[in-house]
């Protein structure tokens, strides 16, 4: 059995890949820099395949594809975020973000999906967030990337169990976790996240429960629960706040 992990070089990409790699599984771990998934690699028991890409370019998902086949497992983990008002964050970069966030997952959910439904069997797992059920002032384009991730995953399981296929996808939707992500976004939490291992371990072992939704931590699925009948504006206004509270000193 062997799984991809793409932003396997930190946080909860690199705990899965351990994780896994305890489980038994052959590894193909995704990311831009060579020198933390060599390091990685090293403490790794099974095979494991080091693919260096910035998968924000859309050939390398498709270079990717062609690189790495037979692949059991599909965890689209990377991605990052950015915190600021929407006039003043930087074009490039959320561009970048949009990229990374959205377009190589969407390639790469394809690809592979397609390649699993000829075998019929086969799980992808997509890391989208709390934040794919809200807006998210503050965060704004980082918050629609996930919106898009809940979005297509849930459309692409509705068509799975139509067509009755064995092939399962899921959603990681986790709330703080502590990771180099706060740093990238450049947001400090106030109220302490899970560490990246918990959650690699619980999204693991219920992806392969087949868990469609899968939440760590009792706090944000309370969070989600209620978010359901609170009125939009609202939410909106419970969204900035926690994002503002987020880069006060």
């Amino acid at each position: 059995m062997k799984a991809l992990i793409t932003g396997a070089s930190s946080g909860i990409g690199r705990d899965m890949a351990r994780y896994l790699s305890k489980l038994g599984y052959d590894l193909v771990i995704v990311a831009r820099n060579t020198e933390a998934l060599e390091a990685l690699k090293k403490e790794l028991n099974t095979n494991v395949e080091v693919i260096s890409l910035d998968l924000s370019i859309k050939e390398n998902c498709y270079k990717l594809h062609e690189q790495a086949k037979d692949i059991d497992i599909l965890i689209n983990n990377a991605g990052f975020g950015l915190y600021g008002l929407f006039t003043e964050t930087k074009l490039d970069k959320e561009l970048s973000m949009i990229d990374t966030n959205i377009t190589a997952l969407h390639i790469l959910t394809k690809l592979y999906l397609k390649d699993m439904v000829e075998k019929d069997k086969g799980h992808i797992l997509n890391v989208a967030s709390i934040a794919g059920f809200m807006p998210g002032p503050l965060m704004a384009t980082y918050y629609a990337t996930k919106n898009y991730v809940v979005s297509l995953t849930r459309a692409i399981r509705k068509e799975l169990k139509k067509n009755k296929s064995n092939v399962k996808i899921g959603l990681l939707c986790p709330g703080p976790v502590d990771t180099n992500f706060n740093n990238v976004a450049n947001v400090k939490f106030k109220a302490k996240g899970l560490t990246s291992d918990y959650v690699a371990k619980y999204a693991v072992d219920k992806m392969l429960k087949n868990k469609f939704i899968i939440i760590p931590g009792f706090f944000i699925k309370c969070t989600k629960f209620f978010a359901k009948f609170m009125p939009s504006n609202l939410i909106q206004e419970f969204c900035y706040k926690i994002q503002k509270s987020k880069n006060e000193t």
